[in-house]
């Protein structure tokens, strides 16, 4: 079975045509990313960019944004439609910044693809990098309880909100907002607004 980095490389083109810009984005969900972005200050990371639509939303916002991702042909595509904002191959696990240095991340179901037992590796590089007061954005896929299930292209989990925000509580964050959409004819999503703690 191919990781979830080589699914996502293989089906780029047509992940990109669907929802790589931000005509994609429910309005909702750019009000909250919006709202959250307003309290920034310092560098932010897209961490798990994708093609790099919302690092750009972020840049033009007037935020210094970066973004880093797994997938060869996202970072090639974002660096192509967004020169002069910085992109790099890497991964959310070792996200290769200073600690203490970030002034926010942006995790956009970027941890989709993290199990029980993995996604406590990149939710404590985030507290690693993000500094004390910082900011920190988790959207992902809700349910009652956690569960994989066949995402459109590598499996994916869903978390109870109780149950995600008790893992970055852990890792050093304070969840201060959360934000549940459920849309008809698609899965429930949420999102964790968060601030890290000193």
């Amino acid at each position: 079975m191919p990781t979830p980095a080589a699914a996502y490389d293989a089906r780029a083109a047509e992940y990109i045509d669907l929802l790589g810009s931000m005509a994609a984005v429910h309005p909702s969900d750019r009000q909250l990313v919006d709202t959250w972005a307003s309290t920034l200050t310092g560098p932010v990371l897209d961490a798990g960019c994708g093609p790099g639509h919302w690092t750009a939303h972020l840049a033009a916002r007037g935020l210094d944004a970066r973004g880093v991702d797994l997938v060869p042909r996202f970072i090639a595509h974002a660096t192509a439609a967004h020169p002069g904002i910085p992109f790099r191959l890497g991964s959310i696990d070792d996200l290769q910044e200073t600690p203490a240095s970030l002034g926010g991340i942006l995790s956009w179901f970027s941890t989709i693809h993290h199990d029980p037992a993995s996604i406590e590796t990149p939710l404590r590089e985030f507290a690693r990098v993000v500094r004390p007061g910082g900011g920190l954005l988790v959207g992902f896929f809700t349910g009652s309880k956690v569960e994989a299930f066949d995402h459109a292209v590598a499996e994916a989990f869903r978390w109870p909100v109780a149950d995600l925000r008790r893992r970055v509580d852990a890792a050093g964050f304070d969840v201060v907002e959360t934000r549940t959409r459920e849309t008809r004819g698609a899965r429930p999503v949420d999102a964790l607004v968060c601030v890290r703690r000193g």
